[in-house]
């Protein structure tokens, strides 16, 4: 009896957490960037735009050779507030004005997630929802976490898995779309389209 090979598995993103994630879960992904151009995309809603930026991202590394036959993740995350899309600030300035903002209030983490399979064409798309409620760090706690880099990198200035962790009081949903992936949506599109997760696993 012979078992059929590992279907490869690409990851069209840059961010680590992503790629923890995956790891953590028992798979093996190569990743390959996307270099969509993520200012020059639009849409009518943040949940919106995430998708768009994840279908945008997924298509591009799909469309390469190199990967021809391999099963194609797409992700992107932005943080509503206001009715508002927050991806990555611009700048040390914008990332405390962003934390002087979420601070005491709530946000809504929205992650688009695009799958594509290249070898049969199917593709599945959907964008997963996490409410993330803010803490009140003083004034020099902003400072400093903002002087560590960190939230230069992430969508919506903060993470759940670094040193913002301490300033997030609770959360409503997956926290690891808020890290960067939902895994039981990636699940349910990779079924979409006719694979079992537990048959990527290393």
């Amino acid at each position: 009896m012979t078992t059929a090979p590992r279907r490869r598995l690409v990851l069209a993103s840059a961010s680590p957490a992503r790629l923890g994630l995956l790891r953590q879960a028992g798979l093996a992904p190569d990743v390959i960037v996307s270099g969509v151009d993520e200012d020059a995309l639009h849409a009518d809603s943040p949940a919106e735009l995430a998708l768009v930026l994840a279908q945008a991202k997924a298509e591009a590394v799909a469309a390469r050779p190199e990967v021809a036959g391999a099963l194609v993740v797409g992700c992107d995350s932005v943080l509503e507030l206001d009715g508002q899309a927050l991806g990555k600030p611009a700048d040390a300035e914008d990332a405390t004005a962003r934390w002087k903002a979420m601070r005491g209030r709530s946000g809504v983490l929205r992650t688009g997630h695009c799958v594509i399979d290249t070898a049969s064409g199917q593709r599945a798309a959907e964008t997963a929802s996490t409410t993330v409620r803010f803490g009140e760090p003083s004034d020099a706690e902003v400072a400093a976490y903002v002087a560590s880099g960190e939230p230069l990198h992430v969508a919506g200035a903060f993470t759940l898995d670094g040193r913002s962790a301490p300033f997030v009081d609770s959360i409503d949903g997956d926290p690891g779309n808020v890290i960067g992936l939902s895994l039981p949506l990636l699940r349910t599109l990779l079924a979409r389209t006719g694979t079992r997760i537990t048959d990527l696993w290393v």
